[in-house]
């Protein structure tokens, strides 16, 4: 559509995530109209994260040491282990300030269509975390669809050999929804996950 860099900067916008051919546009556009743009510092961070960033030796979280924060906190309660699909999740729960625990990042789910098995994950990493018996609670808090779900099922069978409690993530309405546009699954949940008020 355009000619040369322009449509090739445009084109390496769109292969990320989320972002479509419109936003991919329109932050090439941004870039270019914008004269205070420091496009030298984006550049620099980009490349700087690639060389220092890394994933946590002990929980698979991004850190730029060996050990996340998180795991090097000593104020955390080691008997409790969170398990997350990936370490965005792990941004996402500590903005919650509910969970003081540690956390257990696997790189993904259980996808049989994606190709992406048991052995794709850090599951092996996971049962040598738990195995000197430090840990009384996995919680699992696998995202909410078929993959997240059947990747949830295969931990906690593989966890019942243990002696420790497995807890999933309850799931239901959320806040500021309306009955009528729940799906089955959720609303199902919702009556399983109910508590007394």
């Amino acid at each position: 559509m355009y000619d040369g860099i322009v449509q090739e900067l445009i084109d390496e916008f769109g292969r990320l995530p989320g972002i479509g051919p419109k936003s991919a546009q329109r932050i090439a556009f941004h870039i270019l109209q914008t004269p205070s743009f420091d496009v030298s510092r984006l550049a620099s961070l980009l490349v700087d994260i690639r060389e220092r960033v890394r994933f946590c030796e002990i929980c698979g979280n991004v850190s730029e040491q060996e050990r996340c924060a998180i795991c090097r906190d000593p104020r955390r309660d080691q008997t409790l282990i969170c398990v997350v699909e990936d370490a965005k999740d792990v941004a996402a729960i500590e903005r919650t300030r509910e969970f003081r625990g540690l956390y257990h990042v696997l790189g993904g789910a259980i996808s049989p269509i994606g190709g992406v098995g048991p052995d794709d994950l850090r599951i092996a990493q996971l049962m040598q975390r738990l195995a000197d018996g430090t840990v009384t609670e996995v919680i699992l808090a696998t995202n909410p669809n078929l993959e997240g779900e059947a990747t949830a099922t295969y931990l906690s069978r593989l966890l019942t050999t243990l002696q420790i409690a497995v807890t999933r993530l309850a799931s239901g309405l959320p806040v500021g929804g309306d009955l009528e546009y729940a799906d089955e699954v959720t609303l199902g949940r919702a009556f399983e996950g109910r508590r007394a008020v």
